[in-house]
């Protein structure tokens, strides 16, 4: 039994710095099991990734460690496999110039609510210190580097002042620290009435969230620029469009603004939830188009840009048959769950929320085809020097 609509109200007024986070442990619908497209977004930029890191400057290696930090790490493995390329990569550069290494500490940083454990979990056991060069290198089992967890949100300070020689972050720079205000007040303009995200909204809401990207963005630079240590860069990706239209948000949109919204859409027309419950719901993200991006990072001014495009991720989809429409529908369900099941949850509650998912999932399927034609993501990807 389904509980009454004036019953499944669990969350007013959500925190996303409280709730925000991708879904944890490691069932089906866990971002641990369903992280396999980042995981090969990020290996096919690997490139720019080592282009950023051979620009960072290697300092002296006598006092102090080499420090890396994962921004947004969730809790899968695909935040270890990063660092552990970013500091064997290092090493080699040391090991190029003839130089004896420095120690390695590598932070791994989300919201309060990312689940931490099932992420270190994950992580191989530190190898010995002492050990050669070469064995380092080799060694696949385990670890050359100090870890460590670091809880917050990184719009705000996380490290202390000139610390972290490489910040490393991955498509988690297009969720925004809150809902702006306008979109969910009634009295607004911006007033998001009938969605739950902005792609097809109205060209006021577009730019509400818009705003909110450049403000959250503006932060988190400003927030590096304090913590970073002089000759150190970053390595950012995030969800991208190609569009210069902020209501056409691209695959984010086929994501959030159609089988998903639907399933909204069904809830509310049979009867299990009112419409103010669903359009009280939106999802935190903004797709930014190039121009968004660079605007931003000119006018605050602290990192100088080195490299900055669009670069096509492909489908976040990944299914063994892809002619096979119930495995479309499984991966869709799988994808939207592990990233906006912990929000669902909190808003309509874990009944409801079952519900929600059958449909989107029962759509996916009837649209398997199409689906895996037309959902594709473009990232935005970013190489960026701290201007000393």
């Amino acid at each position: 039994m389904l509980p009454p609509m004036g019953d499944n109200v669990v969350v007013s007024n959500m925190e996303l710095e409280r709730l925000l986070s991708m879904k944890g442990g490691k069932g089906e619908g866990s971002y641990v099991n369903n992280s396999q497209a980042q995981a090969m977004h990020a290996k096919s930029m690997l490139h720019l990734l080592k282009e950023t890191l051979d620009r960072v400057e290697l300092g002296d290696s006598r006092e102090k460690p080499f420090v890396v930090v994962d921004l947004g790490c969730s809790c899968g493995s695909n935040t270890i496999n990063v660092v552990d390329v970013m500091i064997k990569h290092m090493m080699k550069r040391y090991e190029g110039l003839g130089l004896e290494p420095p120690e390695f500490s590598a932070f791994f940083s989300d919201l309060p609510s990312n689940d931490f454990n099932t992420l270190f979990q994950l992580l191989p056991p530190m190898a010995n210190y002492g050990v050669s060069m070469e064995e380092c290198l080799a060694a696949k089992n385990h670890r050359s580097y100090f870890a460590a967890g670091v809880p917050g949100s990184f719009y705000r300070r996380l490290f202390p002042a000139r610390s972290i020689n490489v910040f490393h972050s991955a498509f988690s720079l297009h969720w925004l620290s809150q809902i702006p205000e306008a979109v969910t007040d009634k009295r607004s303009s911006a007033y998001n009435k009938g969605r739950v995200f902005i792609h097809g909204a109205d060209e006021t809401t577009a730019n509400a969230y818009k705003k909110q990207f450049q403000s959250d963005l503006a932060g988190f630079l400003r927030s590096r620029s304090v913590e970073i240590k002089k000759g150190g860069s970053m390595f950012l990706v995030c969800l991208g469009r190609t569009s210069l239209d902020p209501t056409d948000q691209g695959g984010g949109g086929i994501l959030f603004g159609t089988h998903f919204q639907d399933a909204w859409d069904d809830l509310v027309r049979e009867g299990l939830i009112s419409s103010e419950k669903r359009d009280t719901f939106n999802i935190p993200v903004y797709a930014p188009s190039l121009q968004d991006f660079k605007e931003v990072v000119e006018a605050e001014g602290s990192f100088a840009i080195d490299k900055l495009e669009v670069f096509k991720g492909g489908s976040p989809l990944v299914v063994e048959q892809p002619d096979d429409p119930s495995q479309v529908g499984k991966a869709l369900v799988n994808t939207c769950r592990s990233v906006s099941g912990v929000l669902v949850d909190a808003h309509i509650g874990d009944k409801l929320s079952e519900e929600l998912f059958l449909r989107v999932e029962k759509r996916g399927t009837c649209h398997g085809k199409e689906l895996l034609e037309q959902l594709q993501f473009f990232h935005i990807v970013a190489s960026l020097s701290f201007v000393q």
